[in-house]
């Protein structure tokens, strides 16, 4: 059985198959930080996907799909999400990326994907070669992207961590973070400059991003998504979001939808 509930307890690696897959509409759901011996690939046609690692969060939109390595402990929450689909790989018998990759969905791969999303645990191997080799054909000439952001792991950061995926939360100035911390503006500063590369203000503004694309990958009004934000008006955000992506929030929209 492939299609489960989203209360279904589910572990790939108790099955045998090289190729194990899952399908679903799961609507509201928080997987928890876990891991698993398979490799595994996540995608959904509608709805969106945030992600974490130890030192990384992702946001994952429609018409995307990510490449999550084995052993590699996340944490996924997902929005309004419907046509999700997992397919677990055993990296044993499959040449598969080392590391994190999110790639560009067109039709074939979304048709491969569903396919072995869908198919019977028990499905024997040899009916699965064909189908995978075309799979990793395309998924290794696919486009790819990065809608990702280090996250400092250092111990005074720790709730503000693990309220990143929160679905209201909203990061704050670096005055307040330093209040919050018990620590001074300019020592925050040091911190996300040597854990990610990036001043507070840059790390701030590509958070904006990826919370952007969270928000209109759920059809949210541009207007809304600007205020949510605390952009000062619509245009700034429009202007924000085309500098950053080459396109405007409603051309987004559309194109996730289509």
């Amino acid at each position: 059985m492939a299609v489960i509930q989203v209360n279904t307890r589910f572990n790939p690696d108790s099955i045998s198959n090289c190729v194990v897959g899952i399908a679903a509409d799961v609507g509201q759901h928080d997987s928890g930080v876990h891991q698993h011996k398979k490799g595994q690939l996540l995608f959904a046609s509608h709805g969106c996907i945030s992600f974490a690692l130890s030192s990384e969060m992702y946001v994952l939109p429609p018409t995307k799909a990510v490449w999550i390595p084995p052993n590699t402990a996340h944490q996924a929450k997902m929005t309004n999400v419907v046509g999700y689909r997992s397919v677990y790989f055993d990296c044993n018998k499959f040449t598969t990326p080392k590391n994190i990759t999110m790639i560009e969905v067109d039709g074939l791969l979304k048709a491969l994907i569903d396919k072995m999303a869908l198919w019977p645990w028990d499905t024997p191997e040899p009916l699965m070669h064909n189908t995978t080799a075309l799979f990793w054909e395309e998924f290794n000439g696919a486009k790819q992207h990065s809608f990702q952001l280090p996250i400092p792991d250092n111990r005074r950061l720790t709730k503000f961590r693990q309220q990143l995926l929160q679905a209201d939360f909203k990061v704050p100035s670096i005055t307040t973070l330093a209040k919050t911390v018990g620590a001074s503006p300019k020592t925050i500063t040091r911190i996300f400059k040597a854990q990610t590369g990036m001043s507070y203000q840059d790390w701030k503004l590509q958070w904006r991003l990826l919370k952007a694309i969270e928000l209109l990958s759920q059809a949210m009004p541009v207007g809304e998504v600007a205020h949510r934000l605390d952009f000062c008006s619509d245009s700034a955000f429009i202007a924000f979001f085309k500098k950053q992506t080459g396109q405007t929030p409603l051309y987004f929209i559309k194109q996730q939808h289509s």
